[in-house]
């Protein structure tokens, strides 16, 4: 009797150590540099991918009657022309860390979404700040 619930409750363990560390591999979301993508660029052609890096200065074009954005992201090493349609987030600029989510197609990585790295410090408007300050404050900020 003893013996069936020490088999019970191994069974419980691991079936709950399987769900914990089998599906966490899963979830975890990993992303290509420019270096590792010109590595193995077969590899990744039209295949759904997420590419990390910095934007390059100097290599944004964005138009707004089109929504189309373009940029170079690089990791300090090698460099991918990305093209991307919508609008950009807010806080998309030069020199700032972006994974872009997409498809390499004929040497371009076509975007259809922008994850852009912010600051992870936050400053609370100072008292006696009007909203026109926070405005201006924010605009400063990009």
């Amino acid at each position: 009797m003893r013996s069936k619930y020490l088999l019970g409750v191994l069974v419980i363990l691991g079936a709950l150590a399987y769900m914990i560390f089998g599906g966490l591999g899963q979830n975890l979301v990993y992303f290509l540099t420019p270096s590792e993508y010109l590595e193995a660029q077969a590899k990744y052609q039209n295949r759904p991918v997420r590419l990390g890096g910095l934007v390059k200065p100097g290599t944004v074009q964005y138009d707004k009657d089109r929504l189309e954005l373009r940029f170079v992201l690089t990791d300090g090493v090698a460099e991918v022309p990305v093209f991307h349609k919508g609008t950009p987030p807010g806080m998309f600029k030069e020199g700032q860390g972006v994974v872009v989510e997409g498809r390499f197609q004929e040497g371009v990585f076509q975007g259809t979404n922008l994850l852009v790295k912010h600051s992870e410090t936050y400053q609370p408007p100072k008292a006696g700040w009007t909203p026109e300050d926070v405005r201006k404050l924010i605009q400063e900020a990009k």
